[in-house]
């Protein structure tokens, strides 16, 4: 039997990205799934729950003084979660029926945007700015 559903990213990838990255490309994956499904109501509700996401990481991140790492995972891993399996399940019921996309093509743009915010970081750093 073939399968003609829309190849989508998988729980696992949209966690991934989260955790990694932030809930914001994990929101984004979700979102592209989503829209992919033609549920667009429900896409535009996790990118705004996503960027929403992003915005307490971000003010969780600024309480410590001198913030950890970990914790950035942990917000992201706790995005991630609600992502994954809060929303997934939600919005697509038969996710696992799904063939996955590869995550090749968000992997590389990813990481094009975090070199680039790294080299500006570091270059507003010996600039002192």
């Amino acid at each position: 039997m073939e399968n003609n559903l829309p190849k989508i990213y998988s729980k696992k990838a949209i966690l991934g990205f989260s955790v990694f990255m932030s809930s914001l490309f994990g929101g984004i994956l979700l979102y592209i799934n989503l829209k992919d499904l033609k549920k667009d109501k429900e896409a535009n509700i996790v990118l705004g729950v996503s960027v929403l996401l992003t915005i307490l990481t971000y003010f969780v991140m600024s309480i410590p003084e001198n913030p950890k790492s970990s914790l950035a995972y942990l917000c992201g891993f706790i995005g991630g979660g609600i992502l994954s399996y809060f929303f997934v399940p939600k919005y697509i019921p038969n996710e696992e029926s799904h063939p996955k996309k590869q995550i090749w093509k968000p992997l590389i743009i990813a990481t094009i945007i975090t070199v680039v915010y790294v080299s500006l970081m570091i270059f507003a750093n010996e600039q002192n700015i």
